[in-house]
C-alpha cells in the first residue's frame, strides 16, 4: 500500500516575483514528494532584496484562523518549517502552530541578518522572539551572523570555522540540533557546521561559487526539510541540500540578475530524480 506523502506546514512570506521564500519552498518540497501547506506571513509583490518597496498584503487574523481551520479538518503535520517573520508578533503564530501539532518536527530558520549585521527593517525585539522559537525547535538553521545574534555575541562578517563550531555547540543548549549554514571555509569552499546536544557534530564542505542569489537559503532549508521527511539523518539532508543549491547556481547563466534568484526551474528535475538517494554535486548537464 502506498503511504500518503508527508506534510510540511511552511510559515514564510510569499513574494509574487523573485525566487525566494514560499515561491521556491513549495516546488522544492513537491519535487521531493512532500506535500507543502503554505501559511504566508505576508503576501508581497516581490521579495525585499533590492527590488524596491514591494506592495504588501497582510491580514494578522488570517494565520490563527487558518491554523484553527486545519485543526478542525484533522490535518496532521509531520513538520513545521518557519522562516522570515516581518515582526516579533508573528513568532506567536509559529508558537501556536507548534502547540497545536506538538509531534511535528519543528525546523526554524531564524532569519535575522547576514554578513555581520541585522537585516534592515527588523527591530531588536526580533532576536528574543527568534530565540524563543529556537528553544521549541528540533532543528535550527542559522547562518553565522544569526548564530552570533542568538547567542548575544558580536557578529563578524567572516568568522572562522573554529569559532562557528564553538557557537554551534553553544547553541545546542537552546535547540538539540543546530546546523550553521554558509560558513566561509577558504577561497574555494563553503561549509555547514552541525552540532547536537549529545555531543555529536559534523562539518560538510561544498564548492564555493562566487555568485550570490536571493532565495538560496530558502531552497537549502526546504531540501533539508524534505529529505528529513524521507527519513534522512540531518547530515545527509544537509549534504543533499548544499549539493542542490550548487546545481541551482550552475543552472543559472553568469550575468543573470542575482536579485531574481537562481533558475530553479532548470534544476528541479535533478531533485525529483534524487528522491531515493544522495544528490551528487558533480552531476550536472545544463546547456548554456
Amino acid at each position: 500500500m502506498i503511504s500518503a506523502p508527508k506534510t510540511v506546514l511552511c510559515i514564510h512570506d510569499l513574494p509574487g516575483f523573485g525566487r525566494a521564500s514560499l515561491s521556491v519552498i513549495i516546488p522544492v518540497l513537491s519535487a521531493l514528494g512532500v506535500q507543502a501547506v503554505a501559511l504566508p506571513t505576508a503576501v508581497l509583490s516581490t521579495h525585499t532584496g533590492g527590488l524596491g518597496t514591494p506592495a504588501r498584503m497582510s491580514n494578522p487574523g488570517y494565520g490563527p484562523a487558518a491554523l484553527a481551520h486545519y485543526k478542525r479538518l484533522g490535518i496532521r503535520f509531520d513538520c513545521i518549517y518557519s522562516g522570515y517573520l516581518a515582526d516579533a508578533g508573528q513568532a506567536h503564530l509559529v508558537q501556536q502552530a507548534l502547540e497545536l501539532w506538538p509531534d511535528a518536527l519543528a525546523i526554524v530558520d531564524p532569519v535575522l541578518g547576514d554578513h555581520g549585521r541585522m537585516y534592515s527593517g527588523l527591530s531588536d525585539d526580533m532576536i528574543p522572539a527568534m530565540r524563543g522559537l529556537c528553544a521549541r525547535a528540533g532543528l535550527i538553521l542559522p547562518n553565522p551572523t544569526e548564530a552570533a545574534l542568538l547567542l548575544g555575541d558580536a557578529p563578524t562578517e567572516t568568522p572562522g570555522l573554529e569559532l562557528v563550531a564553538q557557537q554551534a555547540a553553544r547553541l545546542t543548549t537552546l535547540c538539540p540540533q543546530v546546523v550553521v549554514t554558509g560558513v566561509p571555509a577558504g577561497r574555494r569552499s563553503i561549509a555547514c557546521v552541525g552540532a547536537q546536544r549529545d555531543g555529536g557534530g559534523f562539518i560538510s564542505r561544498s564548492s564555493f561559487l562566487p555568485r550570490l542569489y536571493h532565495g538560496t537559503g530558502d531552497i537549502f532549508g526546504a531540501v533539508v526539510a524534505g529529505k528529513m521527511m524521507q527519513g534522512n539523518v540531518t547530515e545527509a539532508a544537509v549534504q543533499t541540500a548544499a549539493a542542490f543549491v550548487i546545481e541551482c547556481i550552475r543552472a543559472t547563466p553568469e550575468g543573470a540578475d542575482e536579485r531574481l534568484g537562481v533558475w530553479l526551474e532548470r534544476a528541479l528535475p535533478l531533485l525529483s530524480a534524487d528522491r531515493e538517494g544522495p544528490l551528487s554535486p558533480v552531476r550536472s548537464g545544463y546547456g548554456e
